[in-house]
């Protein structure tokens, strides 16, 4: 993904300088997000810290004279990305300075120290500056979205890893002062998995035994191919014909390659299915019903 950083007014305020803003003549050839978030981040710090050095002083959050808060991702919903998902991610926050806000950047970045690449694990940018309007009734208060367009297939290759990602702001007020926060809100971002059920005999007797196998999988986006994902809990649920309401039988455990296999009585004509509940690096799934004749 590519930052570009326009020195555009915002709601009346005065455009700055290229000088002013560095990082946008860097944006014309096309630096990473990770080498930008760390340019950013180290000339906040030298701003804050004129006779410290960036590498050696980790940035403490609200450097400057703009505050960054509320920030929020996706609307606080998980972000759940497969192998080729393409995804407009949304991220608001508040951008509050008495001497005027003219410029903000976004990022969302993993890792333990901004003003460094080498601390830096994921960093995604956005591809327009974020939009920031001054509220009508309070000076100096700006509601500020930024849109970051994810791409899993080359954005998320070899760049960090599933989980929690902070969002950073910074940004310049009229008096060319810069400002920044390091993690003003997190967000997840998740691999997608996908479950397989098939249940037989089909049809069976009544009270003989139905076996269920299947398989959980889950994105690898540095390979680009759903792979298995062992040792999780996976639920093995039934519904009844006629009935628009699945009950959890009991709880198995994935093996090798993600694989699952289990045992039940039949006892009326239904449909067996297997759930995955969400957990801190993966999203839900959910395998089709497979529909059993019983006899």
């Amino acid at each position: 993904m590519r930052i570009r950083v326009a020195a555009t007014a915002l709601s009346g305020a005065v455009a700055l300088s290229a000088l002013v803003v560095p990082v946008a003549a860097q944006a014309a050839s096309g630096p990473s997000a990770k080498a930008q978030l760390s340019s950013f981040s180290a000339k906040s710090v030298s701003a804050g810290h004129a006779a410290t050095s960036a590498r050696t002083v980790r940035p403490k959050t609200g450097i400057g004279t703009i505050t960054f808060s509320k920030g929020v991702v996706n609307g606080g919903k998980d972000i759940v990305l497969g192998t080729t998902t393409n995804k407009s991610v949304t991220a608001t926050y508040t951008a509050t300075s008495s001497s005027g806000v003219v410029v903000t950047q976004a990022f969302l970045w993993q890792g333990t120290d901004p003003s460094s690449t080498d601390t830096i694990t994921g960093a995604l940018g956005t591809d327009d500056d974020p939009v920031c309007t001054e509220s009508t009734t309070q000076t100096g208060v700006y509601s500020c979205t930024a849109v970051f367009n994810i791409h899993a297939a080359t954005d998320l290759k070899n760049n960090g890893v599933a989980g929690t990602w902070k969002l950073a702001i910074g940004g310049y007020d009229l008096n060319a002062s810069a400002s920044f926060d390091d993690n003003i809100g997190t967000g997840k971002i998740k691999k997608a998995s996908k479950l397989t059920v098939d249940a037989t005999p089909e049809p069976v007797k009544k009270g003989k035994t139905v076996t269920v196998t299947g398989k959980l999988t889950r994105a690898d986006w540095n390979t680009g191919k759903y792979t298995g994902y062992a040792s999780q809990k996976v639920q093995l649920q039934f519904r009844k014909k006629g009935s628009t309401t699945y009950t959890t039988l009991k709880t198995i455990t994935t093996g090798t390659g993600g694989a699952l296999k289990t045992t039940t009585k039949a006892t009326v004509d239904g449909y067996y299915r297997y759930s995955f509940a969400t957990n801190a690096t993966t999203g839900a799934a959910t395998a089709t019903g497979d529909y059993i004749d019983v006899r």
